[in-house]
């Protein structure tokens, strides 16, 4: 037997098997997907073109894309035995990814082993789960709210579809807001998530016990909840002229400081970057100008009470800003981070299942010494 290695609580920085997917450079502010910028995607590709590159590892022709997207749209469509249980789960006071997790486990209730299946066979497996995600979050929504369900339209792509399935309407600039946050989330290195989404898949399951895995490490507040966390410090902050003493008070409390730092950025986030210029460009409103003021604050207050420690605003503090101004919900906002990482959840699965490998760790015992048994 092998001798353990010790390793960093939370297994930290440790490299844990190669990918092709991406990479995020944090000593840089740069990530990847495949050899693209992210961000550079984000600013001129569809949802449907990177999901291509995701799976299928190059970006699609003119004539692929098309087939893609006429792909995606047949598998949005969810069969009225899952709207009937939406309606039973999605009451009010039930978060929609709690509904999606109910109804994910339903419609994968018969779902083969990725063990058993070919890779043909998979792809239709994950192309499914990521397509149908954000018609039961629109859907577990509106019911929450005593409203209509929208039946989603297989002729739309996916991002102006979920947004007119989730708010009841969807304009052309809003959409294309959408999409570029959509697409800077896909992936983003072995977050929590992804990593458990690999470690079901790893042992040879089905493509819905991975994917709901991953969901279990997404509902977490440390990972997936940040963005209407950060648009509701904003609310506290009120005038920005208010925030250098909520932020001593946050500090002096032991708090953290919601949609500032990153685990692995130690420069500014090219996410939040890149959301900010859309927000700054397409809305001149009360509330983009007191993120961006109330960001200046936040930065000089850290520098100030933290010298040398420098925290930059993440992704998650214009997300929320982003997703209130195209008109979701503050209870939607999480879920629509889940629409664009259940893609990079499927495409890591496919890639753990590839390497036909288990995830098997150890851990360091601490506990009373045993006493063996005569």
């Amino acid at each position: 037997m092998s001798t353990p290695i010790s390793v960093p609580r939370g297994l930290k920085n440790v490299i844990v098997t190669d990918t092709e997917i991406g990479d995020v450079r944090g000593e840089e502010g740069f990530y990847h997907y495949r050899q693209y910028d992210a961000t550079q995607l984000a600013r001129t590709a569809t949802f449907e073109d990177v999901w291509h590159l995701m799976v299928f590892g190059t970006l699609p022709s003119p004539e692929q894309s098309a087939a893609f997207v006429r792909r995606i749209g047949a598998l949005r469509v969810i069969d009225d035995e899952t709207v009937e249980l939406l309606r039973r789960v999605a009451g009010p006071g039930v978060e929609p990814l709690a509904a999606l997790r109910v109804a994910l486990a339903a419609l994968g209730v018969a779902d083969r082993p990725t063990f058993d299946m070919d890779r043909p066979e998979l792809v239709d497996a994950a192309l499914r789960t990521g397509a149908v995600v954000p018609t039961i979050l629109a859907a577990a929504h509106r019911i929450s709210q005593g409203l209509d369900v929208l039946d989603p339209d297989p002729e739309a792509d996916h991002v102006s579809d979920y947004l007119r399935m989730a708010t009841g309407s969807s304009d052309a600039e809003a959409a294309d807001s959408l999409r570029t946050y959509l697409i800077t989330t896909i992936d983003h290195g072995f977050n929590a998530s992804t990593f458990a989404g690999r470690v079901v898949a790893s042992t040879g399951s089905d493509m819905t016990s991975s994917v709901l895995g991953a969901l279990g490490a997404f509902l977490g507040p440390r990972h997936g909840g940040a963005p209407s966390r950060a648009l509701a410090a904003l609310d506290e902050i009120g005038d920005p002229a208010n925030t250098r003493d909520w932020v001593r008070g946050r500090i002096e409390r032991g708090e953290i400081v919601m949609g500032f730092g990153h685990a692995v950025y130690r420069t500014r986030d090219p996410r939040a970057e890149l959301l900010k210029s859309v927000v700054r460009q397409r809305y001149d409103s009360d509330l983009v100008r007191q993120a961006m003021a109330v960001e200046a604050e936040i930065e000089a207050a850290i520098n100030e009470l933290k010298p040398g420690r420098r925290l930059y605003a993440n992704v998650e503090f214009y997300a929320g800003v982003l997703m209130h101004e195209v008109g979701l919900p503050v209870d939607m906002f999480t879920p629509t981070f889940g629409v664009a990482r259940v893609v990079g959840w499927t495409a890591n699965i496919l890639e753990q299942v590839a390497e036909a490998k288990i995830i098997r760790p150890v851990a360091r015992y601490v506990g009373p010494e045993p006493v063996r048994a005569e």
